[in-house]
């Protein structure tokens, strides 16, 4: 039997059936409830017609019902579709109808939508409600489909059978659906435990958006321990604070815009975070600085860096606690994404696919069973990442002697000024630096003179008034002239993706309309 991703539930009903799975507000569920669900749902969900290798979506905010929505999806045979539930109803009919998603589980907070999604979609045809109340008509109710529904085995797909398709959060363009199987997202649980490990003692916090697979990494990797998962419908101050306090919460996972909200926020310095063992960051770039208020504001826990992207089913390398230490930290190696995972192969490549020299800039190249089957219905796209036996993120980096990995920007990010190469996330830490700066994008502008410009766009912190020259004078002090920005413009809020990036081609849109050529 190939690895399966319903394997690790059986494990835990069998060793921990009293053990807490889920706490969600106010509501505790044991393994052996968990399972017991689980092979209810499936049965329903094959009651309601699905087929082996059917897709199902799921459009809702974090809940326990999630946990059950993956795991009895696969249970049933299907296949996954977290629907971004930051997309407009239009981008969410996009993904429902290009893999053919027929059923769609929502919650109390989408369900005003699923008129609009049903009227514009070709695929959808049955609707479930996984909310709090009463289900609206039309709409199956979760818990009463539950009930009435006889348990089924396991389907026990495995190996290459594919379990999701989870569409990348669009930070270049139109999202592509990634198609995961179930021996890469289960491989990817048990190796990234490695990278940072917990146990059965562990509570994690569940802040992440579960739709997105950094969250779904998190998640899983809680059922493969057999650990208790705090998890809380969305990101706010507010709802952390109490999860870590109320439930003891030991673990969490946050991208860099999280731990700044939370660090900036008056209340964490009076909350009670004794709990807290650990702390994954992620996702994307995070400046030294932020890191040092986060190492104060957790003084106990132990800090981990894990990079990855969806198409290698999450984590590919991490920054282990030992480099965050004070000591760790003189080693030099805070600003890389640490060293590949067990069973992972990293190269940088040159523009051929070439293993270039270490220290040398070139393609972030993975090769591992983690790796995606391809991007659903893009053969040209798929054809294109996947080149002889390795992935091509489209990450610029570099390697040290030592095998850490140097993030330097996405290829698609870097500005070339003058026939210089300016990467955008060097300028974004010297801004980043500066006391006035709050969040910062740096993009590539049209300049008749240089090619591209340096364009920043920056969102002040609240009573900061410095304008663009008071700032670029501050980048001149840090890093080479010709990096520096050449414009800069003032916004209230950077476009952010469900995943917590910045879309940067939003940026872009306006300044390269008209051109012949585009960046991003």
């Amino acid at each position: 039997m190939n690895l399966y991703l319903t394997q690790a539930l059986h494990r835990a009903v069998q060793l921990r059936p009293e053990a807490t799975a889920t706490l969600f507000q106010g509501r505790s569920r044991t393994y052996g409830e968990l399972g017991y669900r689980v092979a209810r749902l499936a049965g329903a969900l094959q009651r309601l017609g699905l087929q082996a290798g059917d897709r199902v979506g799921m459009l809702a905010l974090n809940s326990d019902r999630t946990l059950e929505y993956y795991l009895a999806v696969w249970w049933a045979g299907g296949v996954v579709n977290p629907v971004n539930t930051r997309w407009s109803a239009t981008e969410m009919v996009h993904s429902l109808d290009d893999c053919g998603t027929a059923i769609l589980c929502a919650d109390d907070a989408f369900v005003p939508l699923l008129g609009s999604l049903r009227a514009q979609s070709k695929a959808l045809r049955t609707c479930i409600y996984m909310g709090e109340g009463t289900a609206p008509e039309g709409l199956h109710d979760w818990e009463t489909l539950l009930r009435e529904s006889e348990a089924v085995p396991d389907a026990l797909r495995n190996g290459e059978d594919l379990a999701g398709v989870f569409y990348t959060g669009g930070t270049t363009g139109r999202p592509k659906g990634v198609m995961l199987s179930h021996s890469a997202l289960a491989l990817n649980s048990q190796i990234s435990l490695l990278g940072a490990y917990f146990d059965e003692s562990a509570r994690l916090l569940q802040v992440a958006p579960l739709f997105h697979l950094a969250g779904l990494s998190f998640l899983l990797r809680g059922v493969v321990a057999g650990c208790t998962q705090v998890i809380v419908p969305g990101f706010s101050v507010d709802a952390m604070l109490a999860a870590i306090a109320r439930d003891r919460s030991s673990h969490l996972m946050a991208v860099p815009a999280m731990l700044q909200v939370l660090v900036d926020d008056p209340r964490t310095a009076q909350a009670d975070l004794s709990s807290v063992q650990f702390v994954g960051y992620g996702a994307s770039p995070i400046t030294e600085a932020l890191l040092e208020r986060a190492f104060a504001m957790f003084p106990q826990a132990e800090f981990a860096q894990g990079y990855g992207m969806t198409e290698l089913s999450a984590g590919v390398s991490y920054l282990t606690s030992r480099y965050h230490t004070p000591e760790g930290r003189k080693l030099g190696k805070l600003s890389s994404a640490g060293q590949a995972l067990a069973g992972v192969d990293l190269r940088i490549g040159d523009a051929d696919g070439r293993e270039l020299p270490r220290g040398e800039v070139g393609e972030l190249m993975v090769r591992s069973p983690c790796v995606m089957q391809g991007y659903w219905n893009l053969p040209a796209q798929t054809a294109a990442a996947l080149r002889d036996g390795w992935m091509h993120t489209g990450d610029a980096g570099r390697m040290d002697a030592q095998g850490f990995v140097f993030i330097v920007d996405r290829f698609k990010d870097m500005i070339v000024s003058g026939g210089e190469n300016v990467y955008c996330a060097e300028v974004e830490g010297a801004l980043a630096g500066h006391p006035g700066v709050a969040a910062v994008a740096v993009i590539g502008v049209p300049s008749a003179t240089w090619g591209e410009g340096v364009h920043a766009v920056v969102v002040r912190k609240p009573g900061a008034s410095d304008e663009a020259e008071a700032l670029i004078a501050h980048c001149r002090t840090l890093i080479a002239g010709y990096k520096c920005p050449r414009s800069i413009e003032f916004v209230d809020a950077l476009p952010i993706s469900g995943a917590g990036k910045v879309m940067k081609y939003k940026l872009r849109e306006p300044h390269w309309a008209g051109h012949d050529r585009r960046v991003g």
